[in-house]
């Protein structure tokens, strides 16, 4: 909100009450009303007044998002993400978004923005990330970002998060809690997904030496494959089949809480994904790993406005609160909170050491060995499965 300047008035107002007083009062000598008479007459001016400041121009942000924003789950954690950056950056922006943008229309959606001036266009899933290229070369003075790819150009920058390290809290509390057969419904066998069931599978196990509970190493995690992003159907169906075969925890990891509700339907716990399963009806979610992308929108937003963005491949955890966990479930015991919580704030501090060596694949293979851990480039291309992990990566 601008301050308006006002015409200075004080003078002219000043003039009109001494002219009154002067009628109220005695009549003045006229000899000096006669000098004052031929004397020349000075013009009376108010002073002028100040240029009105005119209003900051917004920076103009549009979106293509992937699904509906109340699908509960991978568009609508971008859409909280919307609605922090409006929250933070005020009358500063202008934001629009186009829901269910897919592949075969997104180049179409992101000229259209183009062609209208906006200032930082955003592709948010995978499959925009050719098309939003394409228009980024052809309006290289806009600003462009993806998410989830790997491509970058001249005026075009990508990003992610670690969403691996809110998935290992989630195993680290399941393990301590004593859950020891869990069944996994799994997304895409990619690198993506594999890397959170494998940190996940780390944190249940480390979860599961503290607690002194006995569990079978090479199976504390069974995976099945759903081969999609989202599908109600299979996901219920694999959920429910997981709990009959006497799986103690269900984990979800597909955009939608429906393996979620699944689970609490058939009497088992579970764990929710990407956005807060509970909030969606699952009341027996322990937790949901959560994508934060709020502070990095305000952060990219803020670099525009200022003159400072450049290109960057981001790919912030919890140090750069590019993930969170949501509210722990009441039967999550309150010793298991502090303990998940002290994992957090390492991670918080920087201090990631989830996949420090030695690491085991599942047929005893030392990946990592000890002494070291893993590097970026081994984590974003990972195509294999840790020891404690049942089940195959489908090809």
């Amino acid at each position: 909100m601008f301050r308006k300047h006002l015409p200075a008035l004080v003078l002219p107002a000043l003039l009109a009450v001494l002219g009154l007083l002067t009628a109220c009062g005695q009549a003045p000598d006229k000899k000096k009303s006669e000098e004052k008479a031929a004397a020349p007459k000075a013009e009376a001016t108010a002073p002028a007044p100040a240029p009105a400041q005119a209003p900051a121009k917004k920076l103009k942000v549009a979106f293509a998002l992937l699904w509906t924003i109340d699908d509960q789950g991978w568009t609508t954690g971008h859409y909280n993400g919307i609605k922090y950056l409006q929250e933070k950056m005020g009358d500063r922006i202008e934001v629009a978004y186009t829901e269910k943008v897919r592949a075969a229309d997104a180049e179409r959606v992101f000229r259209d923005y183009a062609a209208k001036g906006y200032d930082l266009i955003i592709g948010s899933t995978f499959e925009h990330m050719d098309p939003l290229l394409a228009v980024a070369k052809d309006y290289p003075n806009l600003t462009f970002e993806h998410c989830s790819g790997y491509k970058t150009g001249p005026n075009m920058g990508n990003y992610f998060v670690r969403m691996y390290q809110a998935e290992y809290l989630a195993g680290y509390m399941s393990g301590l809690m004593g859950y020891k057969n869990v069944g996994t419904v799994a997304t895409q066998p990619i690198p993506e997904p594999i890397r959170g069931i494998n940190a996940f599978t780390i944190g249940l196990t480390k979860g599961l030496k503290e607690s002194g509970a006995a569990f079978d190493a090479a199976k504390v995690n069974t995976v099945v494959w759903l081969k999609a992003w989202r599908d109600a159907v299979g996901e219920t169906a694999m959920a429910e089949t997981l709990a009959a075969k006497g799986h103690d925890l269900i984990r979800q990891m597909a955009d939608t809480p429906d393996s979620s509700l699944a689970a609490c339907n058939a009497g088992k716990p579970a764990i929710g994904y990407g956005s807060d399963a509970g909030k969606a009806g699952a009341t027996c979610a322990l937790v949901t790993t959560l994508f934060n992308w709020g502070p990095y929108y305000v952060d990219t937003v803020q670099k525009v406005l200022d003159g400072k963005w450049a290109v960057r491949e981001y790919w912030g955890g919890f140090d750069q609160d590019g993930v969170a966990l949501s509210a722990f479930n009441a039967k999550v015991p309150q010793d298991v909170q502090q303990k998940v919580l002290a994992e957090k704030a390492k991670l918080a501090k920087g201090e990631d050491a989830i996949f420090a060596g030695p690491v085991l694949a599942q047929n005893g293979t030392v990946m990592i060995p000890a002494g070291s851990k893993a590097t970026d480039a081994q984590l974003l291309s990972m195509n294999w499965l840790v020891q404690g992990v049942a089940g195959t990566v489908p090809h």
